[in-house]
């Protein structure tokens, strides 16, 4: 299938999307839904295809597939997309699939750390490299420099909530002491400036000062590459077994609890919208949601008439 002419087109969006900035996931999951459609419709372009095929498909997913909504949203809007490139280069004059009416989504508040978690995991690089004795779980040799700059890209997720693939594209050249900041490309090739706290500045100055292979990378491996979110997600699921935390946990939730606590310390949410590197303000009013849910648990817990 991948090599119809449907397929082909496909590539020549999803090429389109990484000129862009879409994350290498983004695509691959895009790629696999087109796969998946194609396998299914068998059609050899996307022109011939009218809006009952899409609804079609809708019930296929739905109810032959039992595919979850998130899942299906995700496939649409893949879809949607294609299509919304073809009509802007003039190949397609219409989308059939806007105006499919696809399940809604169960509302789900975001999973976020609590502060003493933070602090539990903070401290997790320490507690292995005393534990280990400056070795991994391989046996071979951890540098100090690794466990510095571990601490470092742990304070900077949750100093800033920036995104992983944003903190796996920082290079030395983005950091400002002086203003303490750093400048953060995001979605789409968009820079943003991030803030550092103190602690967090401290960290970085500190990993920066142990001697490790040379890299333009902030965070750099073996060999002066940089760390891939592959290396972080990994090196992040045995931290937070040192900190004794749920295995769930992720880079997003630590973003997730950035937001979170921003709020229930008073901060405005259009400051955290511009720190998140939300494009929409209703993207981040979900967090209010989280504020406000806590403030009920705390009036219900400590109010006489609650």
């Amino acid at each position: 299938m991948d090599s119809t002419e449907a397929m082909k087109f496909a590539e020549r969006f999803l090429e389109s999307t990484r000129i862009r900035g879409r994350s290498d996931l983004t695509r691959r999951n895009y790629a696999q839904v087109y796969r998946e459609f194609l396998d299914w419709s068998r059609a050899e372009t996307w022109i011939d295809l009218k809006k009952q095929d899409f609804k079609s498909y809708l019930y296929f997913v739905t109810m032959e597939k039992k595919i979850s909504p998130p899942s299906i949203r995700l496939r649409f809007a893949a879809l949607r997309s294609l299509y919304q490139f073809g009509i802007k280069n003039r190949i397609f004059s219409e989308n059939p699939v806007k105006g499919v009416t696809l399940p809604k989504l169960p509302r789900k508040l975001p999973v976020f750390m609590t502060e003493v978690q933070v602090l539990e995991l903070l401290a997790a690089p320490q507690k292995k490299w005393e534990g280990r004795g400056g070795k991994a779980k391989s046996g071979r040799p951890w540098n100090r420099w690794q466990m510095l700059r571990d601490l470092a890209w742990l304070e900077v997720l949750y100093s800033t909530g920036i995104r992983l693939q944003e903190l796996c594209r920082l290079k030395k050249s983005d950091l400002d002491f002086e203003s303490g900041s750093i400048r953060v490309l995001g979605k789409g090739f968009k820079t943003r400036i991030a803030v550092l706290g103190a602690p967090c500045i401290t960290a970085i100055q500190t990993y920066l000062g142990e001697p490790a292979p040379a890299s333009e990378f902030l965070w750099v491996g073996e060999g002066g590459k940089g760390l891939t979110a592959r290396s972080i997600q990994l090196l992040l699921k045995e931290y937070l077994k040192w900190a004794g935390l749920p295995a769930g946990l992720s880079p997003h939730k630590i973003r997730h609890s950035f937001a979170t606590h921003l709020l229930n310390h008073g901060a405005d949410l259009r400051s955290v919208q511009e720190l998140l590197g939300h494009s929409q303000i209703t993207t981040t009013q979900i967090y209010t949601a989280v504020s406000t849910e806590r403030m009920r648990q705390v009036y219900d817990q400590a109010h006489p008439r609650a």
